[in-house]
């Protein structure tokens, strides 16, 4: 395999979180960063913020950068089967629903997607440990939690599943259909930030990661793209 066909393989698999307070800096970041990452992600605080109008604007000006639209829903069937047909009508590759719904309600949003968008099952947060999961009433460790949401978003046919790299090799095991989507990855000299568990770009390539979301390292970091490339060349190596 040429190098040049190797980087545009893992390229394809890094998600850059635009987690950004304003449509303008969302822009400006997905324009010097296209070319550099696979697809873009729109969470709470942007999509709250500018409201859909920031997916079109994307669209129009990044229109090669799938868009990953990751709102987390956890809501009534019928409320979530809404939410979905409407994100159906921005063009978004993925969206992300709480596996902690269920299987019957997962599979609602799978059938309004309707194979035109990728629901993906978020299982427990990485900023979760297993204290945080006993404060909020589980009697299960988090990787038991993970297991067992991955389970009902393969029953609901769910394209992926959101979880920690410390999960990975468990899901995998669990439901093997799944894309694996990886948040939390820091490059070993990577600030933790908020993040409880992390694992680096090779690891997790290395336990079958099919996707990798990174903010913070890279939109912080003094030159972005050189950041971004970097966490390339790391998967590239790991694949």
């Amino acid at each position: 395999m040429s190098a040049d066909r190797a980087y545009d393989l893992a390229r394809a698999r890094l998600i850059v979180a635009l987690d950004l307070p304003d449509a303008d800096a969302a822009l400006a970041a997905a324009s010097r960063l296209r070319g550099h990452v696979g697809l873009i992600k729109v969470g709470l605080e942007l999509f709250v913020a500018e409201g859909p109008a920031v997916v079109r604007r994307l669209r129009e000006a990044c229109p090669e950068l799938p868009i990953f639209l990751d709102l987390k829903l956890h809501d009534i069937p019928n409320t979530m089967r809404g939410a979905v047909r409407a994100a159906r009508r921005l063009d978004v590759r993925f969206l992300t629903v709480h596996a902690g719904s269920g299987a019957s309600h997962l599979r609602v949003c799978v059938d309004e997607a309707a194979g035109a968008l990728g629901i993906l099952a978020v299982t427990v947060l990485t900023s979760q440990d297993e204290a945080a999961c006993r404060e909020a009433g589980h009697t299960r460790a988090p990787a038991e939690l993970v297991e067992l949401r991955a389970a009902a978003a393969a029953a609901a046919g769910c394209e992926g599943i959101v979880c920690s790299g410390e999960e990975l090799e468990r899901v995998r095991a669990a439901a093997p259909a799944l894309a694996p989507v990886i948040p939390g990855i820091r490059p070993a000299t990577a600030d933790r930030g908020d993040q409880q568990r992390i694992i680096t770009p090779a690891q997790a390539i290395a336990r079958g990661a099919r996707y990798l979301v990174v903010g913070r390292p890279i939109l912080s970091a003094p030159d972005p793209v050189a950041a971004a490339d970097a966490i390339v060349a790391e998967i590239a190596a790991a694949l």
